[in-house]
């Protein structure tokens, strides 16, 4: 099949019809975005004939009914209420984090700057900030910790404007902080509500699956277009724009949330200190194992994630397709793989649960096959650009793009609901703030491999991280029978 030569659909009007509505883009990206548009929507056609097993009244939702004296009806009224309350804050921040993310690159090449200086300080910021960040989050407050991210965030987008090294390396600085905010102060808060209201653990599920992957990649569809035509309005610094008034929406909309902590705060034992709560979650990571390969499981995975990420903007642009890359545009494409993966999570799920194994040890097969998958999708660039001609592996390196883009949807609510089965509520801030520790120097690694390292030896290294996260996922789901959760306080 051929993108360039329109093999892929026959759509001659359909194109011409795209071509006069969309902003001047090359026909294969059209053609593209086309396939997933289909695909994307034969999925969810699918998926809404598809009723999992948490929609329907379980053993423990009838104990929750009795103990509450509540409806069905009016339980999963107060759990949507609660659902939508968090997921419109997440998915507003998402959008705008998507949206400078898919110029940031193109901006500072416009800048004419050091680029891979600028993305390393990044990634060395939140590798530096990350043990602490965790435990402030669950001493002070997560909806605190939020309101903090969203600060952070508009003045970094606003340093952005300026063409200047030392206010782009400030904002790279704050960049590894608030980083680090997003991936822990938002879902420590979530999770801890969640069970701080009653609802089942089950549920928590769907939630993971409509933030991670299908909201995030409908979002992050969105912001590749809408960061396209910002930029053809505005230049490179237009998304940035959008993302400081899509940022300032959020910081509305979370001021609303209750505030919630780490688990001695809650309780009211004021004597529970910030070097405590550092310490006792560095000694619960040493002490359990499990917790432990959580956290490198997210670190490899992650980090690869992140190199692929820092990698697919400029191996397409080295390759020449005929009409150029407009990155929005395939951008938007690669999220729509993004979202298909989170729409496969749940029935991935309950097929292992039902043909495989357990439904307690689902999730953790469900990870080993998203990271062999991944893998194996990483080893196409990196055979393809090492062993042939540049022009005749770009329609399999597109495709290696968008199976590694389902993967990171597969894998990303089964790694949420991982951490929530693995770490318990009251460390939640600080052990996943201690994850991103390795996490960063993998990611400061993979960036400093793009700069001395042939695209098809990274692209390999990528695809060994993918391999041993599922060899250590494995050791998960192949562990003992009849372990149980981690007791959540």
């Amino acid at each position: 099949m051929s993108l360039t030569n329109h093999s892929i659909i026959d759509d001659t009007q359909m194109t011409g019809f795209l071509s006069g509505v969309l902003p001047d883009w090359p026909s294969w990206a059209l053609n593209l975005l086309l396939v997933m548009t289909a695909v994307l929507s034969i999925t969810l056609t699918i998926n809404h004939f598809y009723t999992p097993d948490d929609e329907k009244e379980s053993a423990e939702e009838k104990k929750l009914l009795e103990s509450a004296h509540k409806t069905h009806e009016a339980l999963h009224e107060e759990f949507n209420n609660f659902r939508w309350s968090y997921l419109s804050v997440y998915l507003v921040i998402m959008l705008a984090d998507w949206m400078q993310g898919t110029h940031m690159y193109t901006l500072y090449l416009s800048y004419n700057v050091n680029i891979s200086a600028l993305f390393l300080t990044g990634f060395l910021s939140g590798a530096i900030f990350a043990p602490f960040l965790g435990s402030l989050v669950d001493k002070f407050g997560r909806k605190r910790s939020c309101i903090v991210y969203c600060v952070l965030e508009i003045i970094i987008n606003w340093l952005e404007h300026y063409n200047s090294f030392g206010l782009l390396l400030l904002g790279r600085v704050l960049g590894g902080v608030s980083t680090n905010l997003l991936f822990s102060a938002f879902e420590s808060w979530m999770t801890t509500e969640h069970r701080r209201k009653g609802f089942p653990e089950e549920w928590m599920q769907r939630t993971y699956s409509e933030q991670c992957s299908i909201g995030n990649g409908a979002t992050a569809i969105f912001a590749g277009v809408i960061a396209q035509v910002l930029e053809d309005l505005f230049g490179h610094i237009g998304p940035f724009r959008g993302a400081i008034a899509l940022t300032a929406l959020a910081l509305v909309l979370v001021s609303r949330w209750d505030e919630n902590y780490g688990e001695d705060k809650e309780e009211g034992h004021e004597n529970s200190s910030l070097y405590r709560q550092f310490t006792d979650g560095w000694k619960l990571v040493a002490r359990d194992s499990k917790i432990l390969r959580i956290g490198l499981i997210q670190a490899l995975s992650e980090g690869g994630t992140y190199t692929f990420v820092f990698m697919w903007v400029p191996t397409l642009l080295s390759m020449n397709p005929p009409g150029g890359v407009p990155t929005g545009c395939v951008f938007s494409a690669l999220m729509m793989a993004i979202t298909i993966g989170g729409i496969v999570f749940q029935p991935l799920e309950k097929f292992f649960s039902t043909r495989v194994t357990s439904k307690s040890r689902a999730p953790e097969l469900s990870a080993v096959f998203a990271y062999v998958m991944a893998s194996l999708s990483m080893s196409v660039p990196a055979i393809c650009l090492c062993c042939a001609p540049a022009s005749t592996c770009f329609e399999k390196i597109i495709i290696s793009f968008i199976i590694i883009e389902f993967c990171v949807g597969l894998s990303s609510p089964i790694a949420g609901t991982l951490r929530a089965k693995y770490v318990p509520d009251a460390y939640q801030g600080a052990i996943m703030n201690i994850f991103r520790l390795p996490l960063n120097a993998v990611v400061v690694s993979g960036t400093y491999a793009t700069d001395v390292l042939d695209q098809y030896k990274v692209f390999g290294i990528v695809s060994a991280l993918f391999l041993a996260s599922a060899a250590l996922q494995a050791t998960l789901a192949l562990g003992e029978k009849g372990e149980k959760q981690v007791k959540k306080d």
